[in-house]
């Protein structure tokens, strides 16, 4: 469960093992924190700007899509985007496989040797006979306790959160990438500078994780007015836009992470991975993933 870039490694995995599967997300489309918004003829990447690869693994996973147009170099130093948006490379992973999209997934309970998920509408689903869950941590323990059942150390994982804010602007700034020092920004980016975007000058600014826990109950007004006049000092110049908009990210960036690649319990054919096991990386998303299939496979005894 869960369609962002560890769900969706996952089922790429399992599936080209020959496993029959399903994916399910309660967002309206796939990718996660790698999301991208559209309004009208506007297009932000409002979660996670770029990618890195620190291993060989991702670096190779990276390689291919870049082959096949789905990334794309951006801003220097090693960073990937997705094109034509964040969600591109998770929808390829996802080619071929039922997703089901907005579809939130309130409990679980094994029945025999079985799994059965049910929704937010009180659907039944299953039976499965392996079940991998790749929310974020906090909502993955919230889950499992819909069935009473504990997976070793998950709850040690914690998040920051982030408020984000998308502007379309007149003008381009000189710097397409900007990490302030002082107030309350983190990251701005001119997500229009990115490959394959559409025409127009879009700015994406991600508060920092502090300022974003302090204010996070805030009318969204409030963070796009104090955002926007920041991003505007940090510019150096008046920031005169036609639109601007919040989205609030309760789980953005992991804080504390587990150390190990994913939570496996064959007993049960349980499991769950997600960027909260290795590290506050969509790399460490993909690479958690691929180790919950390996271990599903290796339990199931399924040829590799």
């Amino acid at each position: 469960m869960g369609a962002g870039m560890a769900g969706a490694t996952a089922a790429r995995r399992l599936a080209e093992a020959g496993q029959p599967l399903r994916v399910f997300d309660k967002g309206r489309g796939v990718g996660g924190r790698m999301a991208t918004r559209r309004s009208d003829a506007m297009q932000f990447d409002h979660g996670a700007q770029f990618m890195r690869a620190h291993g060989t693994v991702y670096a190779a996973r990276l390689a291919d899509w870049e082959r096949r147009g789905i990334v794309a170099p951006w801003a220097g130093a090693g960073r990937w985007v997705g094109v034509p948006d964040m969600t591109a490379p998770v929808r390829d992973l996802l080619v071929g496989i039922p997703v089901a999209s907005g579809t939130t997934i309130t409990g679980i309970r094994r029945d025999s040797a079985s799994w059965h998920l049910t929704d937010g509408a009180g659907a039944d689903h299953g039976p499965f006979t392996a079940l991998a869950i790749t929310f974020p941590a906090p909502q993955t323990v919230a889950l499992l306790a819909t069935a009473g059942i504990i997976l070793p150390d998950i709850e040690r994982a914690t998040y920051a959160p982030c408020w984000s804010v998308m502007v379309a602007v007149d003008r381009a700034p000189a710097e397409v990438l900007t990490e302030p020092h002082e107030g309350p920004i983190g990251l701005m980016a001119l997500d229009s500078s990115k490959p394959g975007r559409p025409p127009g000058f879009r700015l994406t600014v991600h508060a920092k994780p502090d300022w974003s826990r302090i204010h996070l109950e805030e009318p969204r007004e409030a963070i796009v007015s104090t955002l926007t006049q920041a991003a505007a000092a940090c510019l150096g110049t008046p920031l005169r836009f036609s639109d601007a908009e919040a989205h609030r990210w309760r789980f953005a960036q992991v804080e504390t992470m587990l150390g190990k690649p994913c939570q496996y319990d064959p007993g049960l054919r349980l499991g769950a991975a997600g960027d909260w096991c290795l590290g506050p990386r969509i790399e460490a998303a993909h690479d958690s993933g691929l180790a919950l299939a390996e271990a599903i496979l290796a339990d199931l005894g399924a040829p590799a």
